[in-house]
């Protein structure tokens, strides 16, 4: 299932960025940054000196939206992942602000601490009340610091199960927003018992006898994400990708040099796309054109409608139905008709070596 583009651009969405002559800008999209930079100029001129330049701008404006579908139309599986880390882009707290009507934050794990990681609590979206668990990375530098980036430790898992029960006991549903370049890796997360943590969400969710939605909104990180994304549906925004490893990681892996990202990207299948295909998750959330970090009410707009949907669709269905019908889902995960057949397998990298090589075509075959 894909969901409908809205189509045409918001007033609200910016024409510039920030200062300097790519600020905000992504390495690919230079040509958008001039046609932006002259429209800016222009707006400037027209103030200053009082020319009408608005037959000139409006012509720029075309060429800039035609740009913009050229390119995003067309992304690499690099250029992807750019755009699901761009710093302007949609995080949990814009979800909370402009989707989730009174929304009630529920702190604590009851065993360690409360990781600022990883927000969980109770709010209402479209016409239903649900439980809101999601990954939390922070805008500035400070709340990046005190969300540890984005990476989770094993009390913000355990939070999340715990208020996951809690919303099964209530009868209320459960909605995640995944957001994370991985589980944190450090010596006191290992100690705290990380993947016992995450483990346990894996069975627990498995079991909750609520409906369950679970969206990928940029990073989708390994286990760290997994550790929020058993349900009963799984959907991504179409520039979020959702990987076993960052393609840094796979990488630095398999040939020790970070600059093979591109190619590990590409390698990985982690786009919507090429989920989508492999049958791994539900549906793609159309982003507004030229990405959700440009406007950003469109794109939780566009989230929002898709939960709603969803949920209608999963509350007529009865306790059994809805146990049954996500067992067989993740079942059925690594065993699509494309994989048994071939259909779907993975691209050659060129540039890397033979034994690395192969050993990349495997895991990405075996996936």
């Amino acid at each position: 299932m894909v969901v409908r583009r809205r189509e045409g651009l918001s007033d609200s969405m910016p024409s510039d960025t920030g200062s300097g002559k790519n600020a905000g800008h992504l390495d690919f999209e230079s040509k958008i940054a001039d046609l932006e930079r002259q429209m800016s100029e222009l707006r400037k001129i027209s103030a200053k000196k009082g020319i009408d330049y608005s037959v000139e701008i409006r012509r720029l404006e075309k060429e800039r939206v035609s740009e913009l579908r050229r390119t995003y139309g067309n992304l690499t599986a690099w250029q992807t992942v750019q755009v699901a880390r761009h710093p302007h882009r949609p995080i949990l707290a814009d979800y909370l602000k402009l989707m989730v009507k009174d929304f009630r934050e529920l702190h604590g794990d009851r065993c360690f601490g409360d990781d600022r990681a990883i927000v969980t609590g109770i709010g209402q979206i479209a016409r239903s009340k649900v439980l809101i668990v999601g990954q939390n990375k922070g805008k500035n530098t400070k709340e990046k610091i005190v969300c540890n980036f984005g990476c989770p430790n094993p009390e913000g898992y355990r939070k999340a199960l715990a208020k996951m029960r809690f919303a099964e006991k209530y009868g209320l549903p459960i909605v995640t927003l995944i957001d994370t370049p991985g589980a944190y890796p450090g010596v006191g997360a290992e100690e705290r018992g990380q993947a016992q943590a995450i483990a346990l969400n894996l069975s627990a969710m498995s079991r909750l006898r609520v409906p369950i939605i679970s969206i990928c909104i940029g990073e989708g990180g390994s286990g760290g994400a997994l550790g929020i994304a058993v349900g009963d549906r799984l959907a991504m925004l179409e520039f979020a990708y959702y990987s076993v490893i960052s393609p840094e990681g796979c990488a630095a892996i398999l040939w020790r040099d970070g600059s093979q990202a591109p190619d590990a990207a590409q390698a990985l299948k982690l786009t919507s796309k090429d989920l989508y295909k492999l049958g791994l998750v539900d549906a793609i959330i159309p982003e507004p054109v030229g990405g959700a970090h440009r406007n950003v009410h469109d794109a939780v707009h566009n989230v929002e409608t898709y939960i709603a949907r969803t949920m209608t669709e999963l509350q007529r269905l009865s306790t059994d139905e809805l146990l049954e019908s996500r067992y067989r889902k993740w079942r059925s995960v690594g065993t699509s008709s494309a994989v048994k057949s071939g259909a779907v397998r993975p691209r050659p990298i060129a540039a890397a070596p033979g034994r690395a090589s192969r050993k990349l075509t495997s895991i990405t075959t075996k996936v």
